[in-house]
């Protein structure tokens, strides 16, 4: 493809560090092949309403890398095959608007859109693509969760995050013989949790991968308290689970997967810490502080690294396909089989034995 191109990128799901490094590396690699480049705020929503369409410039993505967030915004409520909207009577429904995005995708003459997003996003992105779409995905996730790459941009930052709190509350934990449970994010993959765990020396990593029992858990506290350890450092994904349980979910929460809001799973565990062995218990949730701030190096290079990826792959013409990390290359993994396996810890994996050969317990 040498034709001067007209392409389009999109933010879509949650937020993460290192969108705008992407933004980025599309707009300058195609800038450099003398192609226009705009951006759709808000997942497909510029699509929807065109007023939402924007140039990009080198001028307008000049030194972005570095900041968190997404310039274009993002939506993990705007699936145009299910769009919600007030009908006649004022009540609201879902609608298929997936030909509107079409019609003006094509009316606006672009050559090809590059999705960035999660399972979710790149599963609309697919569904796009079999419209005739030519779509290029681009994988992004804290949660690292997503198939076909190695990593995700946008986690190792919010390692980093999670792993300097864990940092932080060893003193105080220590100055009041307290134990400090830490719930972290990661939806049904424990990789930050147990990531961030380990590096942070915590007594205790529980993760949605291998089912809790407490009486486990708090059998490995009263044990630290024999040989002299008063205080403790217990580390929770948001959607561990106990056995025989369920997630824990905040008050309200309802609908599919993509609706269920998870969280609270700290504040039980540090209270029944407290109920079964009497020890004073605290919780903390680190929440959004995990997608905030500045890329790590390594994220940032990485946003660099799937972004121009992207651009070629839409030189080549390698569509309804998506831009991975197979270490140590760049390569292009076809959409359906990336979306076909969602990453979950391996309980007998080499992280969670290092973790066990360091002490720690993972409450089974």
């Amino acid at each position: 493809m040498s034709k001067r191109m007209k392409i389009c990128i999109n933010t879509g799901g949650g937020d993460a560090p290192g969108l705008n490094a992407v933004i980025e590396a599309v707009t300058m690699a195609a800038h450099n092949r003398q192609w226009e480049v705009y951006g759709i705020r808000s997942g497909y929503a510029g699509l929807l309403n065109t007023d939402e369409i924007i140039p990009l410039t080198p001028e307008k993505v000049d030194g972005i890398a570095s900041i968190g967030g997404t310039i274009l915004g993002t939506t993990n409520k705007g699936n145009p095959f299910m769009m919600p909207v007030a009908n006649a009577a004022g009540e609201i429904e879902q609608r298929d608007l997936s030909d509107r995005v079409m019609e003006n995708f094509r009316r606006l003459r672009f050559d090809a859109l590059v999705a960035v997003g999660g399972d979710g996003s790149l599963e609309i992105a697919h569904r796009f693509a079999a419209k005739g779409m030519p779509v290029v995905g681009v994988p992004k996730t804290i949660d690292n969760d997503m198939g076909g790459t190695v990593i995700t941009f946008g986690f190792d930052t919010a390692v980093s995050i999670a792993t300097e709190a864990i940092d932080r509350l060893h003193s105080t934990a220590k100055s009041h013989d307290r134990v400090m449970v830490v719930e972290v994010m990661g939806r049904n993959a424990g990789f930050i949790a147990l990531n961030s765990g380990i590096s942070g020396n915590a007594d205790v990593i529980l993760i949605p991968e291998i089912p809790f029992d407490i009486d486990r858990v708090c059998d490995k506290l009263m044990d630290n308290e024999l040989h002299g350890r008063k205080y403790a450092i217990v580390v929770v994904a948001e959607g561990a689970v106990p056995k025989g349980g369920g997630v824990v979910v905040k008050e309200g929460a309802t609908g599919g997967r993509q609706h269920v809001v998870l969280g609270g799973i700290a504040e039980h565990v540090a209270g029944e810490i407290t109920r079964r062995t009497g020890k004073d218990s605290r919780s903390l949730v680190l929440g959004h502080l995990q997608r905030g701030g500045s890329p790590t190096t390594f994220d940032r290079l990485l946003s660099l690294r799937f972004g121009a990826a992207a651009v070629r792959a839409i030189e080549e013409g390698r569509f309804d396909h998506m831009v991975a990390l197979q270490s140590p290359d760049i390569v292009l993994v076809p959409l359906a089989e990336a979306l076909q396996i969602t990453k979950r810890v391996r309980p007998d994996g080499d992280t969670v034995q290092t973790g066990r050969d360091l002490g720690i317990c993972f409450g089974d």
